[in-house]
């Protein structure tokens, strides 16, 4: 049975799609069949940080329109077997999408065998938001420490409690908390607000910390997820992230100010 996750959150800009990109990819290394879907019609990004921009034949509303079957969509990662994208399109709106052309995509990927499939939402709480959470089972909620996207972030934890079929049913979405661009030195010096004050505001588990880093730009610039660079601090925090989504205990990294040694200070590094 596949598990549907959404990525989510009220503002645009919070790091989503990134977020989408590298849990997908971080799944699928772990031997999980993931197929990971742009619900962002007319703004498509997720193909470019995935890669295969130039390889997008058919999209989510030619499948849903019926203008191309699944396998004719579905794009295989280049890196790695398990991994499918099926991009959004640039050329419609997203009064192109339906709840029953949606369930119908959801239903055939599952009957494809997939055990995860995300749904990478876009900004904003209205029509093309709704249909990306509506048959979800669980959501990475992705917000900034700062005060305007921790309000939006709420307002979008308030619809997965009450506008999603499991909200229907009376069952309840499982909620994760996915901090992104933190700075723990801008926290210290109060320009943003710290991992406790967002968990206070939001009361949903912390699942992951990703530090504010310039690999992110680096890595989507490239057409690759953040994951896929082990050395990178981003990429070691999403690595993090999904360990504990699959149940594995990690420690919180990148929550606080690195403190340099007594070399690095004599020698300024």
């Amino acid at each position: 049975m596949a598990k549907i996750i959404v990525t989510t959150s009220g503002k645009g800009g919070v790091g989503k799609t990134t977020t989408s990109a590298s849990f997908s990819t971080g799944l699928a290394q772990r031997g999980k069949k993931v197929a990971v879907i742009d619900f962002d019609v007319g703004l498509r990004n997720l193909d470019l940080i995935m890669g295969c921009e130039r390889r997008v034949v058919f999209d989510f509303v030619n499948v849903i329109q019926g203008e191309a079957n699944l396998k004719q969509a579905l794009i295989r990662d280049k890196n790695n077997d398990n991994l499918y994208i099926l991009a959004a399109s640039q050329t419609r709106d997203k009064d192109a999408l339906s709840l029953e052309g949606v369930e119908k995509v959801l239903n055939d990927l599952a009957d494809e065998g997939f055990d995860y499939i995300v749904c990478d939402s876009p900004a904003g709480i209205e029509r093309g938001a709704h249909h990306a959470m509506y048959f979800a089972d669980e959501a990475l909620v992705v917000t900034n420490p700062e005060v305007s996207s921790v309000r939006d972030s709420d307002r979008v934890i308030g619809l997965l409690s009450s506008k999603t079929r499991r909200a229907e049913r009376g069952e309840k979405v499982r909620e994760h908390l996915v901090l992104t661009r933190y700075n723990p030195a801008r926290v210290e010096k109060g320009e943003m607000l710290s991992v406790k004050d967002v968990q206070d505001i939001l009361a949903i588990p912390l699942l992951g910390v990703i530090p504010e880093s310039p690999s992110v730009l680096t890595s989507s610039n490239a057409g690759a997820p953040v994951i896929a660079d082990p050395l990178s601090d981003a990429g070691q925090a999403y690595q993090d992230l999904v360990a504990r989504f699959l149940g594995e205990e990690r420690p919180m990294r990148f929550m606080t100010v690195e403190k340099k040694g007594l070399f690095n200070k004599l020698f300024g590094g």
